[in-house]
């Protein structure tokens, strides 16, 4: 009898042991994933577009520098450019990064200019088209990660803007006329501010979008007329004394390539 309840008990383990092998085991729980981190040390390259206006305010003065009329004329214009940019960062205490960038606007702001006053010994009022052909700028910025992929800032540098010469019409007939103010490189600095996002969908790939303020210094392109009596020599008649302000809203692609780890 004991033999026979042995065989039975053991029978029993053996069964059960292999029904226990057979049951499906249970997953482990899994942890958390691993949160995207982002690396702002590191050289970048970007590109992109944007809008922007310029004022000025100015005044024909004679060879001598006296103004022809009292008081300033207030003009400017507007348009869209294209810009190229590169720079480095470097990012510090955790949220903290400064870093040093150059760019170059293809400008293609422009409107129209009006001589104040009289011009020469003519008489004649002139106007004509003035563009702002071209920008470049250099500074620094520092930001704050409000979030690891998103980056706000300011800036500030400086920078220079190249205006076309200007070919002058008679203001009352429209007629091309033989004035004509030279080309000028005016110099200045800036004042920016904007944010900078990381994009998912491809590392290294970032949007950026910027405000920026620019104020540049008077200067004075020289106007000549052909053929006026009492110009000078080269057909000198007076010079446009100018000061410019632009503004411009810029939004970006950017690559980094990052030396500091990179997004991991």
């Amino acid at each position: 009898m004991k033999k026979t309840l042995l065989a039975i008990a053991l029978t029993a383990s053996v069964t059960s042991s292999a029904f226990a092998a057979d049951l499906p085991m249970k997953a482990r729980p899994m942890g958390p994933a691993p949160v995207a981190a982002y690396s702002w040390t590191g050289c970048y390259l970007g590109a992109g577009g944007g809008y922007g206006m310029f004022d000025q305010r100015h005044r024909t003065v004679d060879p001598l520098g006296v103004p022809f009329t009292a008081g300033e004329t207030d003009t400017g214009g507007k348009g869209w450019f294209g810009t190229v940019q590169v720079g480095c960062d470097y990012q510090f205490a955790d949220r903290w990064v400064i870093g040093a960038f150059a760019d170059y606007d293809f400008s293609g702001l422009k409107g129209n200019l009006q001589p104040t006053g009289l011009i020469g010994l003519g008489g004649l009022g002139v106007y004509g088209e003035e563009k702002m052909k071209s920008a470049w700028a250099a500074g620094g910025r520092v930001g704050y990660l409000v979030v690891p992929a998103l980056l706000a800032y300011v800036g500030g540098g400086y920078t220079e803007a190249r205006f076309d010469g200007v070919a002058f019409s008679h203001l009352l007939t429209n007629a091309p006329s033989t004035f004509a103010m030279a080309s000028q490189t005016y110099k200045g600095w800036f004042l920016s501010s904007g944010y900078e996002y990381g994009l998912d969908f491809l590392p290294g790939l970032f949007w950026k979008t910027e405000y920026r303020y620019a104020s540049y210094s008077a200067e004075r392109p020289a106007i000549t007329g052909i053929g006026v009596v009492g110009a000078l020599p080269g057909g000198l008649v007076g010079f446009e004394d100018s000061r410019k302000d632009v503004q411009t809203i810029r939004s970006e692609l950017v690559y980094r390539f990052n030396f500091g780890g990179g997004r991991y």
